[in-house]
């Protein structure tokens, strides 16, 4: 019997997981992502309503979140929204500190959605570098 504790074979830690993640994308600085939003590319905010609601939001971003992120980006899912119209599309993901954020980018990358990455530090440290955003559940 293998104790709770033992990893079983084959098995990572989810810090190992998450290096591998980044490995694989060209995470962005809050700045960075602003410039390549301003430019057309979609800032989707992945974290749930609660979370959104007691931390703030950024007004004209995209929310969808993690649970239905690759239906709605999948250019060959039935479930896709308008804007994705391609692989091609460029992809900013915003979690609450940078961590589901990394992923999220790298199951869209994935899919084919090469240029799809996200938020270093995420959230927090898009509203600690100035960056618009609101209180409230308006964004909600």
């Amino acid at each position: 019997m293998t104790s709770l504790l033992q990893r079983p074979a084959g098995a990572v830690s989810v810090d190992d997981l998450l290096d591998a993640a980044r490995s694989r994308i060209a995470r962005v600085t809050p700045q960075e992502a602003a410039r390549r939003w301003a430019a057309g590319a979609y800032l989707v905010d992945i974290r749930p309503a609660a979370q959104r609601a007691r931390e703030g939001w950024v007004p004209g971003s995209r929310v969808v979140e993690r649970n239905v992120l690759e239906w709605r980006f999948d250019p060959a899912s039935d479930a896709r929204l308008p804007e994705a119209t391609g692989y091609d599309v460029d992809v900013l993901v915003l979690c609450s500190e940078g961590y589901t954020s990394s992923l999220a980018a790298d199951a869209l990358r994935s899919l084919g959605l090469a240029s799809a990455t996200d938020v270093i530090g995420g959230f927090v440290a898009w509203v600690a570098a100035g960056l618009p955003h609101e209180m409230g559940t308006e964004g909600v």
